[in-house]
């Protein structure tokens, strides 16, 4: 008997050590993101955030990344964050069908508004605007007007003010960040020009996004440009919507009017795009040259469907970390999700590696 005791406990105690060093060793391998260059500077990309603020219970998931990016801001050198659109589900409803979402539009509204408030007086954040962010969900004969200027206002975010620049008119022909232009100079003393065009930009739009860009104050800027339907998952420009509305363009003709004719837009981001748990039909990218033959980086990034579909997790915390080296030329992309690394159970998961989510790109 007590052999056949003293033979379990040696047993136990061979399982527990072999359990414990597995752990330590899974633990162990995991890293938190670091900077390849400790003179790099990082700009974050946040995918469409829609399916976060729709459900009560996801807008935690919104918050862990929002603090995530508080918490590293110094450690990652992180300068600016980017948001690709889609901020709400619905603009305007106030009925939900709480299969499809339990947040009216202004309780949507007010989460979206509420996230983005903890960078707020610490790290600038340009955000397109996104089809679900306007009213032609509901009605679809009137102009696409939204509440994004109410919730996002100048005035939200003092680093924001610091590099606004430009603005030209909405729908409702008032002043607004829907369209709005920033000026920044990186830590390596390059000048860039952030440009943030709404969801199907009018004409109007496209032309006063010419004509600051062809400003001489911006001649030798590198100009990002920020839109939200622009490439689809094959990497092609995308044509046409499906929405009954007028005066629009969409990725060719922002292409077409836009980026290919101008000397120095490099950078172009982008979402919208995405289907049920696919990675691959949430992302996109190609190179292109302008009318300078200067190469265009056109990437698009979103997670909305990805973590059980549009009524999963609203995208399993996904976000992109773009480090540009201190030569001026190369920026490092990578994707992350932070609510993976909270826990040693799931770190493992926190960092897509494939070739189409971790990669370099070249600037001009």
């Amino acid at each position: 008997m007590r052999t056949s005791i003293k033979n379990s406990l040696l047993f136990f105690c061979l399982w527990y050590c072999i359990t414990a060093a597995k752990a330590q060793s899974t633990s162990s391998e995991f890293q938190q993101p670091t900077l390849s260059d400790q003179k790099s500077w990082s700009m974050v990309l946040l995918p469409d955030i829609q399916n976060y603020v729709k459900f009560k219970r996801n807008q935690p998931i919104l918050d862990i990344m929002m603090n995530w990016i508080v918490a590293h801001q110094e450690q990652m050198n992180i300068k600016i964050v980017l948001c690709t659109g889609d901020l709400v589900e619905h603009d305007d409803i106030i009925n939900p069908n709480r299969l499809k979402m339990d947040q009216t539009g202004k309780q949507q509204w007010e989460a979206a508004a509420r996230a983005f408030a903890k960078l707020d007086g610490k790290i600038p954040y340009i955000t397109a605007t996104g089809n679900h962010d306007y009213n032609i969900f509901s009605y679809t004969h009137k102009p696409k007007t939204t509440h994004f200027p109410h919730y996002f206002p100048s005035d939200k975010n003092s680093k924001n003010q610091e590099l606004l620049r430009d603005v030209t008119e909405n729908i409702y022909g008032d002043p607004s960040l829907e369209n709005a232009s920033y000026e920044w100079r990186s830590p390596h003393g390059q000048d860039f020009l952030f440009l943030s065009i709404e969801f199907a930009p009018r004409d109007t739009v496209l032309s006063w996004a010419r004509s600051v860009i062809d400003k001489p104050t911006y001649s030798t800027h590198k100009v990002v440009l920020l839109t939200h339907s622009y490439l689809n998952y094959k990497n092609e420009h995308i044509e046409k919507e499906k929405y009954d509305l007028q005066d629009t363009n969409y990725g060719k003709s922002i292409w077409k009017k836009l980026v290919q004719p101008s000397k120095n837009i490099e950078l172009v981001f982008s979402g919208h795009i995405g289907a049920a748990n696919d990675i691959k039909k949430h992302i996109g990218f190609r190179t292109d040259k302008n009318a300078a033959g200067k190469k265009v980086n056109q990437m698009t990034f979103n997670a909305q469907a990805l973590g059980g579909g549009h009524q999963g997790s609203g995208g399993d915390g996904w976000l992109r970390i773009l480090e540009f080296l201190p030569d001026g030329k190369t920026v490092k992309v990578k994707t992350f999700s932070p609510l993976f690394a909270l826990s040693t159970s799931t770190q493992h998961m926190a960092w897509r590696k494939e070739s189409f989510d971790e990669f370099d790109m070249q600037l001009e």
